[in-house]
């Protein structure tokens, strides 16, 4: 990622190798704060009060979460306990079960005092092969934006994006904006619509932040705006992330995905979702299957954000309300899944 005009990765390991140090994304974008997290409790904090999220960089964090645990304690009671603790954290996103499996299988056979360097090289390894998968998501998202572009290559590509699925959310260039990234590198003139993604703004705060630090050109838009622009011809694709894939295609994604892909299918725009491998869950039927996180309703009827003296937060509702943190696209609703191995067509 371009963070300050340098190239920075979402997570890394302290100087002393004892922890790993994160974007603080609750701050940003008025904020830019790196935190370090030194123990499994603090980054089971981290994820479940999302200082960090996306589907990849939760994964990343609680393998790390699960090694920092091994290095204090490494017992098969300590494992099993912070294995589930760090699971428990977030319900729906699928890498995070795939990351502490794969750390959990590195260290499981091993004599106790090999355990936390095992852990701490498969939580290294991790983070090294989501940069690799997502940048590889991008370079074959970059030759679908091509064609897109030659079909009018006289004004801008638009793509309309919805939530974070940048490399706040990844280690690094992240999924659905791992081809705009790269798109922009390549010359191409490309302009995003970003969906502000109520209620935690993500897109506002995070992918506008991204896409501003990369010099990519783009536009916030409300999140009830994109129907509209679909209408008017003024998005030539929309490109989302996943936090799960089923078994049969569907798509479990932050709250609002869903409605976006309706009027993706009633404009004839194509609608793609950028993955990596670790996001399939072929042990999951279909996305009636997956838990949908159920959020504080505190997330909806408050908003923070920078005032006189520094932040606050202010009451825009006092009637209750529901939080539900994702939807499901149905698989029929996909045109296509932009993964590290190619652009896989759905034929539902």
């Amino acid at each position: 990622m371009i963070l300050e005009g340098q190239h920075r990765r979402s997570i890394a390991r302290t100087a002393d190798g004892k922890g790993v140090r994160i974007l603080d994304q609750r701050l940003l974008p008025w904020e830019v704060r790196w935190v370090e997290l030194r123990s499994a409790e603090a980054a089971a904090v981290a994820i479940h009060e999302m200082w960090t999220r996306g589907a990849p960089m939760i994964g990343a964090t609680a393998a790390y979460g699960l090694a920092m645990a091994l290095a204090d304690d490494p017992g098969d009671a300590s494992l099993s306990r912070t294995y589930q603790a760090l699971l428990a954290t977030r319900p729906t996103a699928v890498n995070l079960r795939w990351a502490l499996d794969e750390v959990r299988t590195a260290v499981a056979a091993l004599p106790e005092p090999q355990r936390a360097d095992a852990a701490f090289a498969r939580a290294g390894a991790i983070c090294e092969e989501d940069a690799a998968l997502c940048r590889a998501i991008g370079e074959h998202g970059l030759a679908l934006l091509r064609t897109l572009h030659a079909a009018n290559p006289d004004r801008p590509l638009n793509i309309l994006t919805h939530c974070n699925a940048g490399w706040l959310a990844t280690v690094d260039y992240g999924t659905a904006t791992a081809p705009i990234y790269l798109a922009h590198d390549a010359g191409i003139p490309v302009h995003v619509w970003v969906d502000e993604t109520r209620p935690r703004n993500q897109g506002a705060l995070l992918t506008a932040f991204e896409l501003a630090n990369h010099g990519v050109a783009h536009t916030v838009i409300a999140d009830n705006a994109g129907g509209l622009l679909m209408m008017q011809g003024k998005v030539d694709a929309v490109i989302v992330g996943t936090d799960r894939v089923t078994a049969n295609g569907d798509v479990c994604n932050k709250i609002g995905t869903y409605l976006k892909a309706l009027a993706a299918a009633d404009n004839n725009v194509p609608f793609y979702v950028a993955l990596p491998y670790t996001t399939f869950d072929p042990a999951t039927p279909t996305g009636a299957d997956v838990p949908i996180e159920e959020r504080a309703p505190e997330e909806l009827t408050r908003l923070t954000g920078p005032a006189a003296g520094g932040m606050a937060t202010v009451k825009i509702t006092d009637s209750p309300a529901a939080n539900p943190a994702f939807d499901v696209t149905p698989a029929r609703l996909v045109t296509g899944y932009i993964t590290e191995r190619g652009v896989l067509v759905s034929v539902s």
